[in-house]
Formats: C-alpha cells, structure tokens, sequence
C-alpha cells in the first residue's frame, strides 16, 4: 500500500505511518483491521487454477499423431481387424496415462509458496502486543521482529537495533543484510540494497526490528513472484515440436499414398482383381495405412525417455518431466544463478592478514595469527550446539570453522576467556566489541569494517610485540584491504585493547579506541567442487554458460573468473548489473543479448527477460536455481533446474529437473544423457521408418503390378514383432564416442535432421524393392505346382523376408553414419536378446503348426529359407557402402 509517488525507501517513518493510518506505539483498532481485512482479504497467496484429472488425461489426446493412431483404430474396428484395432488403442491409452502421471504435480509451485509462509506474528494491537497467525495480517499493522522469525509481510521498518535480515532466497544474496529504520534518497535501488525495507519469507538472523506491514498476500514481493510464475508460459520442448512436425507430415504421406493405391487399384485390369474389387481396395487401403503409421513410436519415445530418467536418477539428477530428457541434449545456453548453485552458500575463510603478511586460511597460524583467531572465536555471536552444529549468521560461523580447521578447541577458549560484556554492532559504527575477563584483566576484543577500526587503531601485534601503528602501516593494510575485495572477498579487520583504568559502562567513545590492531580476515563464499570443470565441458560442449546473481558487481564478476564464465578476453563489458539492464530497451538488449556473461544485482523480472531475449535468439535455455526467486525464470526457460537440497519447495515445483547433490556438474551428466536420448530416439525414428516405408512400398508396388497382396494380418503381426523389441532396445544403446564435443543440435533441428531423412528414403526403398524381389523369385522359381500353392510360398518368402529384413537393418541403424563393425555391434546384450526374440516369434509363425494357418502361410524348404536369410542380410553389406561414401564425402567437405 503506497499512497505516493515516491517508494516505500524513500519516505519517511512518519509519512508511511500517515498513510496507512496507523500508530507505532498501539497499532491498529480490532475494528480497522476487520475492515482491512475485508478490503486487502488474507495475508495469503492467491492458488493457481487447478487442470482437473480429466482434463490432464483428455489433454494426451491432442496430439495429431494420437489422432492418426486413434482414426486408424476406428477403421480397424470397422473392417473386422479387431487384434489390430485393440493393440493400437492399448499404445495409446497407456501413453496417455502415463503422461498423466507425469503432469499431476507439473502446477504445484504456487501451493509451495503458500507453505512458505509464516505461521504466526507478535504484532501491537490496541495497545497491547498479541500473537496472530500471519494470515490475518492487515496493511497498518506494526509486526515485533526477532532472531528466528520468518518475515510475514512486506514491510517498512520502523526500528532495527543490529537487525540482520537473510533475504537469498528472493534476492541471491548470501549474506544477511544490515538493515536500518532511516529514509534512503537513492533512485532505483535494487531489492537486496533498500536496507529499510523487510519482506515477507526472508529470515531474521540477528538483532531485533519492528515494522509497518506495507503489503500483504499477492502485494508482497513474493506474490509478485506467484503472480509472474502463474502467468508464465509453459514453451514446448524440442521434442514435442519435432514429434508434432513429424506426425503431421506423415498423416498428409499417409492419406496421399493410400488415396493412390485405393485408385490405382481400382482401375487394375478386372482379371487381377478378384471378386469384390471396392472391398478388397478399401481393405487394401487400410493395410497400408497400419503400415505406415510406426503406431509404436509413442510409446517407444515414451519408454525411451524414462530409461534416460532412470538413469538419470542414478547420477542425482531427478525429472520431473520425461520430455526435459531430451531438451538437456538441445541446451545451448545455461542461466546459473550464482548462490547455492555455482558457490556453495556457506561463507569461508580463505585469507588473512597478520604480522604484515598475507597468506592463505589453509597456512598453519603462528604469532599474531594465534591472536586473530582466538579474537574470531571471542568476538562471535554462533552457538555451538551438543552435536557441533553452529548457529548463527554465515559469516560468524565461518570463524569458528577456521579455528576448527586450524586445531583450535573453540569450547575450552570461549569457557576460559566468559564473555562479561559487549558493545553490539552497529550499521553506522560499523564495529562489534565484545569484552572478556582474560588473567584477571578485562579485555575488549573488536572486529568491523577495515577503514573504520584501522582509523581507531594505534598499536599494533607484530612478531609477538605491541609496537606502534605507524601511517605507513595503516597505508599497508587498507592496501591489502582492497587488494581483497577486488578478489570479491568479504574483508573484517580485528583487533584488541587491555581495558585497564577503564571503567563501565563501556561505551564506543570510552572502549573502542587507542586499539591495538591484529589482522584482517578475508571470506567468500566459495565456488562449488568440480563446477568450474563442469562449465569447462559444457565450454566444450557449444553451450554457453550465464552467471545471474543478486550479488555485487565485483562479487559477481570475481567468482564468474575463477569459474571460467568469463575468460582473458572478456573485460567489464560482458558484465551488466539490473539497473543497467533496466536502462536498455528491449531492442537495443536484444541486440547485444549475445555480449552478456554476467549479471549482477538483478531481480526476478530481469531472469525473465533474460531467458525469453536468448529464445528471441532461437536458443534453446536451461535456467538453474534455487530461490523463490527463480520460480518464473525456470518455468519460462525451456528447462528449469531446481537445486534439491538448498532448492526451496517453489523452485522444485516450477522446475523440470531437480538436482538430488546440488551439483553443478550434474547437469554436465544430464546433458550428455540428454544427447544420447535424442540421438537413440533418432535411431528407433530411423528404424521405424524405413520398415515402414518398406512395408509401404511392397504394398504399392504389389498394388500397381497386380499381384496378390499381403494381407493385413500380415503387416500387423510383422509391425508387433519388429516395431517393439528393437526399437527399445535402440533406446538403450551406449552414446557414440565424441557425443560431448559436438555443438548442440539447438532449437532449429528436427528428427530428421543430419542426414536422416534421405537414409530413411533410401534404406525404405531398399528393404521394399528386396522384398519384392524374392516375391518375384517364389513365383519365378516355384518348388510346387499350380498356381495357390505357387502364390502360396511367394507369400510366405515376402512375409518373412519384409520382416526379417527389418531385423537386420536395426543393426544399421546403431549408427546413421558409423559403420556397424566400429561401434561394436553386439555391445548391447538388450539389442540382441530383443532381435533374437523377434526373429523367433517372426519364424514361428511358420515353423509351429497351427500358426502357419491362423497367418495364412506355407512351410518353406531350405533353398527358400536360404533365398530369404540372403536376401533379408544383404541390407547390411549394402547400407555399409553407402555409409563410407558418405563418410568420404563429409571428410572431403
């Protein structure tokens, strides 16, 4: 709620406080918050309009190749083909199931945001200081804030006395934030720097505040956030449009190529038609069509797709959407948020500065080092609990871990040096003291920001001595100062005073002076293992990585380097902060989208329109995250990641895969599984087809010479025994060498890209015309006599031979451009117990009695058998010629 122009920042305790109508010091009347209530309702998020289980299910059904299966069922029915009628709606009716299944959680983000939110506020009322659940919050109410309390509402604090407020989870910021009652005059402040403003959701980690709630249910920043990630749009994956593209080419071919045959055989000369020549076409027509349609490949991209997750899942990386598989393999840009993903939200010492030297936290301490860490431990707000969990804010718990790292027994220090009194920290002080009986003395011990406790300082520890700070050194060490915090460490100076002739209280002008410097510290939040040689494959991989983070520019920038984001060539230019985007129109950024590595102190809107200007750009986009923050950016981005372990319950919810480890690197693995799903998807498209197309053209041409055709028992049982096994079993392959040095396919590629559509013609071509030709040989080189027992065994030879063909050529089709004999043909012990099954139900339909008249076929002798295996093996040899010439020519390219 704001009444003026101006933000929330930069008004006044006082004017805030007139225009909501409120009183600091008795809050609001019962009656005045009925009535906010009714007019604001509930300190609530609004949900997300719910699809029913109904609809879901009904949804799977949209689909154009669904359609296309769903007609030819009908039809089936319809002409008396009820087995192949009932196994194509059965493909259908449990891909949509599970696509269902799939989805049932895909709209849970907002409920999620919801959890979040705070049970309960202390708030003054009337007077008197009441708890109530945060629900019930109104606009006006003064809310009592305290170490541990969860932020219930947006608010404008009032009073903060050492209020450290943690807000990464909305900012990106790992470290608390001092907060403070005062008016800021700044325009255009980013949300992580608009220190007098609290939100709701973020953690109180120190101090204590109270705050004038300002906004409440979806007027928050974080019902802003459910507001852009209700309304994001969900984008189709590259899978999804290549399989929507390749189902409406192949109804046109299919209803094209069955037109012609149902005409062509119509104007057949009446002696090869037989007798009810329409029915026998129509018949005809329809055996085409089960021909044409690969009705399996629904669900072999379904099966496929959930072997990748499975092994996906082994690897820590969970989908929670099975077509987000293969979009990993067509990432081309990756927007990595910068805290809890690439670093590891957990400050660390990594420098200090003692005796005049700097060195690094892992070097042993001695001397003045000795006394720096033991002023760390004593000047340390963190609770060490039985177990050896701290608690606290980061950056005071990473002392304690240094004395840790460094053999030193924190406990025993803390119980020999009590702690008698303090001076707390201060935002304009810039400086904490803490005070301790040491030998009988009392001791203050100081810690703060360089500039400002250098500036008191007059002595200084140096090789075991108290020696005078001379200007030279103070010169010294502010160097070192900023010699740090170029390296985007966060720098604490440190220091000691023998409190002797002075008396309590003690005061900053009594007890914080004439100190006696000790060192400076230097901490980070350090990057997580194995990321920067993560970002190095996926470098090598064509995939451009982003940095986007709430923190400071130098932060941003300094981390982004250590990762390999940003290399030698690369200086601030490729670096641009929020405001600065802010500054730049939607086509002046787009036109230099490309430049950008690195973005620092951005907002949720900013991820957005980062995301959407790289798909502007025709680039498929992977967003990682972990706050809530990151919500609408990684459901608008073409695949959302959600860090599993620091990841909060809204992220996960609007992600497509979440990361069990938080690492990284994981998803270096889920790209490369990613690749070689599209790529085994390829090979089962490739497969697929050209048996099709070979089913297909035997058809046709058997249509147009006039011979007697296969009936449609055939080509469904042929289509049930070849279209299944090997073309999962495809789906398992091991990725072909090299798969990771090759640029990503991008959003532009489709399935029959590469090369794929020409060898799909070619290889169709072929297995038809070998086919024919041994129909042509058992009618040509009959063992029987008369004409049904000759027609009989031509028949059965096509029959086995369009089958077994099939069969062999899935060897072929382990690679499109490979040879068979380099990639290790019988590597996959599921290939060939698949094809081994298959041949052996194709044969038995023959060599079992009773089959071979349920299929309407002949026993064969061995010439006939063997006319069939040479002529179904061929396919081999000759699709292995056409590959090295190809081969030849794209090395001579």
């Amino acid at each position: 709620m704001d009444k003026q122009n101006n933000p929330l920042y930069q008004q006044t305790t006082e004017s805030v406080v007139t225009d909501l109508t409120t009183d600091l010091s008795n809050g609001l009347d019962p009656d005045v918050v009925d009535q906010r209530l009714a007019e604001y309702g509930e300190n609530a998020l609004a949900g997300q309009k719910k699809t029913t289980l109904l609809q879901k299910f009904l949804n799977q059904f949209k689909d154009l190749m669904i359609g296309v299966l769903l007609g030819a069922a009908l039809i089936s029915a319809f002409v008396g083909e009820g087995v192949d009628a009932i196994i194509i709606l059965a493909v259908v009716i449990l891909n949509a199931v599970f696509g269902v299944f799939q989805e049932s959680k895909a709209e849970e983000a907002i409920d999620s945001l919801q959890k979040m939110s705070a049970p309960n506020a202390n708030v003054r009322r009337d007077g008197k200081i009441v708890t109530v659940p945060a629900s019930q919050l109104v606009p006006g109410d003064i809310v009592l804030l305290e170490a541990g309390d969860v932020i219930p509402a947006d608010m404008r604090l009032a009073v903060a006395a050492n209020l450290q407020i943690e807000e990464s989870a909305l900012t990106g910021e790992s470290v608390p934030v001092n907060k403070q009652a005062g008016q800021l005059t700044d325009n255009d402040l980013p949300l992580g720097d608009r220190t007098n403003l609290a939100y709701m959701n973020s953690n109180v980690t120190h101090g204590r505040g109270e705050g004038i709630v300002t906004g409440t249910g979806m007027d928050t920043e974080v019902g802003k956030i459910a507001g852009m990630l209700d309304n994001a749009q969900t984008t189709k994956t590259p899978l999804q449009e290549s399989l929507a593209q390749l189902g409406k080419i192949l109804t046109v071919l299919i209803l094209i190529i069955a037109v012609i045959v149902f005409v062509v055989g119509l104007f057949r000369a009446p002696e090869t038609a037989g007798g009810n020549h329409i029915v026998d076409m129509l018949l005809t027509a329809i055996s085409l069509a089960v021909a044409a349609i690969p009705e399996g490949l629904p669900a072999i991209v379904t099966v496929t797709l959930a072997l990748g997750t499975t092994r996906l899942a082994k690897r820590h990386a969970l989908m929670r959407k099975l077509p987000a598989v293969e979009t990993l393999g067509a990432t081309q840009v990756i927007g990595s948020d910068k805290t809890g993903t690439l670093t590891q939200n957990k400050m660390t010492v990594e420098k200090y500065y003692a005796d005049g030297a700097l060195q690094d936290a892992t070097t042993q301490i001695e001397g003045a080092a000795e006394t720096l860490a033991q002023v760390m431990a004593l000047n340390n707000d963190t609770q060490i609990t039985a177990d050896g969990e701290k608690l606290g804010d980061p950056t005071e718990t990473a002392l304690i871990t240094f004395n840790e790292t460094q053999g030193k027994d924190v406990t025993q220090l803390l119980a020999e040096y009590p702690r008698v009194d303090e001076i707390p920290f201060d935002s304009e002080r810039k400086l904490m003291t803490t005070i301790h009986m040491m030998n009988g003395q009392k001791t203050a011990t100081v810690k703060g920001a360089p500039d400002e406790l250098i500036e008191r300082a007059s002595h200084q520890l140096r090789d075991g001595q108290v020696v005078a700070l001379t200007a030279d050194d103070k010169a010294a060490v502010l160097a070192t100062n900023e010699q740090l915090a170029k390296q985007a460490l966060r720098v604490l100076a440190f220091a000691v005073r023998d409190l002797a002739g002075v008396s309590s209280p003690f005061t900053s002008e009594n007890t914080e002076t004439d100190l006696t410097f000790v060192g400076l510290v230097g901490m980070i939040d350090p990057e997580r293992e194995g990321v920067a040689q993560a970002v190095a494959e996926a470098h090598d991989a064509g995939i451009k990585t982003l940095m986007i983070t709430g923190d400071h520019k130098i932060t941003a920038e300094a981390i982004a380097r250590r990762l390999g984001i940003l290399d030698d060539t690369q200086g601030a230019e490729a670096i641009i902060t929020g405001a600065e985007l802010d500054e730049l129109s939607e086509s002046d950024y787009q036109a230099q989208v490309k430049n950008y590595s690195v973005y620092a102190r951005v907002a949720p809107e900013h991820k957005v329109r980062i995301v959407q200007a790289w798909q502007k750009e025709n680039k498929v986009v992977a967003m990682t995250g972990d706050g809530v923050n990151d919500a609408p950016a990684l459901k608008t981005a073409d695949i959302g990641i959600a860090m599993g372990i620091t990841g909060t319950e809204v992220s996960k919810g609007a992600s497509d895969m979440v990361l069990a480890d938080d690492n990284f690197s994981t998803i270096v693995h889920a790209v490369d599984e990613g690749r070689k799903v599209f790529s085994n998807i390829q090979k089962a498209i490739q497969y697929l087809l050209s048996a099709n197309l070979g089913e297909v053209l035997t058809l046709f041409m058997m249509t147009v010479l006039g011979w007697n055709l296969l009936a449609p028992v055939h080509i469904l049982w042929i289509n049930l025994v070849t279209d299944t096994l090997p073309a999962i079993a495809l789906g398992v392959e091991p990725g072909e060498p090299g798969i990771m040095k090759q640029k990503p396919r991008g959003r532009s590629t489709n399935f029959m890209s590469g090369g794929l559509g020409t060898a799909i013609i070619y290889q169709g071509l072929l297995e038809g015309a070998l086919t024919l030709f041994v129909y042509w040989i058992g009618l040509t080189y009959p063992i029987h006599s008369g004409y049904e027992a000759i027609h009989a065994d031509a028949l059965t030879m096509a029959f086995v031979t369009l089958g077994l063909i099939q069969l062999f050529h899935a060897f072929n089709t382990k690679s499109i451009y490979q040879s068979v004999f380099t990639i290790k043909p019988f590597s996959n012990r599921t290939f060939n117990i698949s094809i081994a099954i298959s041949a052996l139900m194709l044969a038995g339909t023959i060599l079992i009695p009773g089959l071979n008249t349920i299929f309407h076929v002949t026993s064969l002798d061995w010439h006939q058998w063997l006319t069939v295996l040479l002529a179904s093996a061929s396919i081999i040899p000759i699709v292995e010629i056409v590959k090295f010439f190809q081969r030849r020519a794209l090395k001579n390219k």
